[in-house]
C-alpha cells in the first residue's frame, strides 16, 4: 500500500543530493549529465532540478567545461518538506481523499474525514522535521508508533 507519492523531480532532487553526499572529496564537482548517465534520468528535468537546487543555495554551480554542482549546506540542514517546496512549490503533501473531483459527494456524510485530515496533518508535521541526512543517509529517525489513535504505523 502507497500513501505517500513522491513526485519525480523530488526523487530525482533526492538521487543527486543523495549521489553527490555519496561522492568521495576528490570528486567534488557532480555534472547534471553523471546524474542522469548514473540513474537514467532525462536529462532536461534533471538539469532544471539541479537548477533549482542551486537558485535556493542548497547547490552550487561551477560554470565551465569540468564544472559541476558540489553541496553548499549539509543535508541535515534540509528538511524532506523543505525540498518538496521548493520543487513542486506546494505547501504540504496531497490529501488522502484525492478521488474526489471538485466538491466530494460525501461532504458532510463522510465518517472518515477528520480521522484523515489528523492522518495528514500528523504526516505532514512528521515530513516537516525529518532532514534529508535522515532520509538519505541511513541515520536513524524517529517514526512515531501511532500517527492517528487506533491506526497501527508498521515499522
Amino acid at each position: 500500500m502507497t500513501m505517500l507519492k513522491i513526485n519525480k523531480k523530488v526523487e530525482y532532487a533526492l538521487m543527486a543530493l543523495k549521489f553527490m553526499a555519496d561522492k568521495n572529496d576528490s570528486t567534488p564537482l557532480v555534472s547534471a549529465r553523471e546524474i542522469c548517465d548514473a540513474f537514467n534520468t532525462p536529462f532536461d528535468t534533471t538539469a532544471k532540478v539541479m537548477q533549482v537546487m542551486n537558485n535556493h543555495d542548497i547547490l552550487t554551480s561551477v560554470k565551465g567545461i569540468k564544472g559541476g554542482y558540489h553541496l553548499n549546506k549539509p543535508l541535515s540542514s534540509i528538511t524532506y518538506m523543505e525540498l518538496v517546496r521548493m520543487i513542486e512549490g506546494k505547501e504540504e503533501i496531497g490529501r488522502m481523499c484525492t478521488n474526489h473531483k471538485g466538491t466530494c459527494e460525501l461532504l458532510g456524510k463522510c465518517n472518515i474525514s477528520t480521522p484523515v485530515e489528523n492522518l495528514n496533518r500528523k504526516l505532514n508535521s512528521f515530513l516537516e522535521s525529518l532532514t534529508l541526512a535522515e532520509l538519505l543517509q541511513g541515520t536513524e529517525f524517529n517514526v512515531p508508533n501511532r500517527l492517528v489513535d487506533g491506526l497501527e504505523v508498521q515499522q
